[in-house]
This record gives C-alpha cells, sequence and structure tokens, in this order.
C-alpha cells in the first residue's frame, strides 16, 4: 500500500537561509524601522552606507560582492512603486462615468 503525501502549505518548510539571507532579512527590517522611507535621496544613501559598513563588520563572512547587491537592493526597497507627492494623478469623477 503507497503512502500517502500529506499537502503541505508552501513555506512551511524549514529551509536553511545563508548568511545573505539574514543580512537581507537585517537590512530590511532596519529600512522598515528607522524612518529612513522618508528621508530624502542623500539622506538614505548616506543611512545605507553607514548601514552596510555596520553589516560588513557584523556578517564577516559577506564577500563585497553581497555587500553591494545589499546596498543596491536596500536602495531600491527604500523607493516607492509608486512616486507620491508632486503630482495628482487622480482622475476626475465626472469624467469617470462617461462612456
Amino acid at each position: 500500500m503507497a503512502q500517502k503525501k500529506r499537502n503541505r502549505r508552501p513555506g512551511t518548510e524549514k529551509s536553511i537561509s545563508t548568511p545573505y539571507d539574514r543580512a537581507r532579512d537585517e537590512l530590511f527590517h532596519a529600512i522598515r524601522h528607522c524612518g529612513v522611507l522618508s528621508a530624502s535621496e542623500d539622506e538614505q544613501i548616506e543611512w545605507m552606507d553607514e548601514t552596510l559598513a555596520f553589516m560588513a563588520e557584523r556578517h564577516q563572512e559577506l564577500s563585497q560582492r553581497d555587500l553591494e547587491q545589499l546596498r543596491h537592493t536596500g536602495l531600491r526597497f527604500c523607493q516607492p512603486v509608486i512616486p507620491h507627492g508632486a503630482e495628482h494623478t487622480a482622475v476626475k469623477s465626472e469624467g469617470a462615468n462617461a462612456a
């Protein structure tokens, strides 16, 4: 008699995380909780440089390439998907029903 496979939900299996994965998760956590998302682009770059210098000491197993990838990924994470601010892009409601 064949054993029945159990259907597991995706993401319930334990996975082995790499040093890069742990550093990336730590960086994302820091970005979300320290207020850098609302900072200017220059301030974000300065913050990222300081944070990655700290992380290079904390995670000595990371290569220079890993740190460069973290910097790129972190700066992209700081940018909003939809830019907010200068332009008003909402469609007027009177034109929405015309058709």
